[in-house]
């Protein structure tokens, strides 16, 4: 999954409409570049194969008093339907990026869809802290190969931190903290 995708899609969706520009503003405007990898060049590069894929639409041009006109873009039926399907697999991700993308944008999704994907999304988690920490014992000593068991060690708490962050969010939305479309 693209979370460049997930964000261009999101980003129109919520304005209803908007030009590269806009995208990019507003997505700079989250401080998005310090929890992503997305850069001016992605989003355009984003907006040009939506478009082509059909999940986007151009209707016309906004003037400019710095430059060329900016063309318009909207989502399409497509469209929508892509972005619903990227956030149900940005909400059960375990990697950051793509869970990040989900979160910013789950006000879009009824509460207790966005609830069962983060139930999910927190199984993945501790299954997968689980997975690690029964690996250690039987990794080389610390004194044999340190780096094995250290790097177990760090994982381990990486996905320990997010189920129970994950869990933190739950609780807020469980008591209808939050504003969801529903």
């Amino acid at each position: 999954m693209s979370a460049v995708r997930l964000l261009v899609l999101g980003v129109i969706r919520k304005k209803q409409s908007a030009h590269g520009y806009a995208v990019r503003s507003e997505l700079l405007s989250w401080r998005a570049e310090t929890w992503t990898n997305v850069k001016p060049g992605s989003i355009y590069h984003a907006l040009k194969q939506l478009t082509a894929e059909g999940k986007l639409s151009t209707y016309g041009t906004e003037s400019s008093d710095k430059g060329p006109g900016r063309t318009l873009f909207a989502l399409t039926e497509a469209g929508e339907s892509e972005f619903r399907a990227l956030m149900d697999a940005a909400l059960v991700s375990v990697d950051m990026e793509e869970l990040g993308a989900g979160i910013a944008f789950m006000d879009a999704l009824p509460r207790a869809h966005v609830i069962e994907k983060l139930r999910e999304q927190r199984r993945n988690s501790a299954a997968i802290r689980d997975e690690l920490l029964a690996m250690i014992p039987s990794f080389p000593g610390r004194y044999e190969s340190p780096h094995a068991t250290d790097l177990l060690e760090l994982w381990s708490g990486v996905f320990d931190n997010l189920s129970g962050w994950t869990g933190s969010v739950l609780a807020r939305l469980e008591a209808g903290e939050y504003r969801m479309s529903d």
